[in-house]
Formats: C-alpha cells, sequence, structure tokens
C-alpha cells in the first residue's frame, strides 16, 4: 500500500527557501486559511479534491498541511493512494509554521 511520509516545518522552510518546486495543500477552513496560509498553498477541500487530483501532477512534491499537523496525515494518505509519489504531510501543521516564521522574523 502507497503511503505519505513527514516534513518538518525547517526543512519545509528550506527547500522553498532553496527554490525548490513544492505543491503545497492546505485542508484548513475557510476562515483559517484566510487569515493565514503558506505563501503559494492551495486550500482543498472536499468539494475540490477530485477535479485537483485529477489534474494535478503526482510526480511533484506534494505537502499536505492544517492546524497541527493531524488532519494533514489523512488527507496526504489519501494522495498517496491516489498515486501521488512525494506526498508529505506537514509535522506541526501551521501552528508550526506561524511560530518557526515569527521567530525567524524576530
Amino acid at each position: 500500500m502507497a503511503t505519505f511520509k513527514h516534513i518538518s516545518v525547517p526543512t519545509l522552510a528550506a527547500d522553498i527557501a532553496g527554490g525548490q518546486s513544492v505543491v503545497i495543500l492546505d485542508v484548513r477552513d475557510p476562515d483559517s486559511f484566510s487569515r493565514g496560509h503558506i505563501a503559494g498553498a492551495t486550500r482543498l477541500h472536499n468539494a475540490n479534491a477530485a477535479t485537483w487530483v485529477a489534474q494535478a501532477d503526482k510526480a511533484a512534491k506534494t505537502v499536505v498541511c492544517c492546524y497541527h499537523g493531524h488532519s494533514s496525515q489523512g488527507a496526504a494518505q489519501f494522495l498517496a493512494e491516489q498515486g501521488f509519489g512525494d506526498v508529505y504531510s506537514l509535522d506541526g501543521g501551521m501552528g508550526q509554521w506561524a511560530m518557526s516564521q515569527a521567530c525567524s522574523q524576530g
């Protein structure tokens, strides 16, 4: 059975800073997404998931994030089962991301 991997916030931040191509999916609710998300992220939800999966590059490095890194694991597993070969769940989620960005800026 296909499965996802985990990625830490520092590793993802380094990948982005280094110019690596990363597809970032955010599975949080619309209000949380609108209040802040990783630059370039796409909000993935039940209504757009089938269309997004059908059109996506399944070979691209794909990182799924949520609030704290729990819900993203289910979404990442779903993507792995759909044939995505390089899919990750962001450990610590947006909570950890926001904390690391606040620390790195100030």
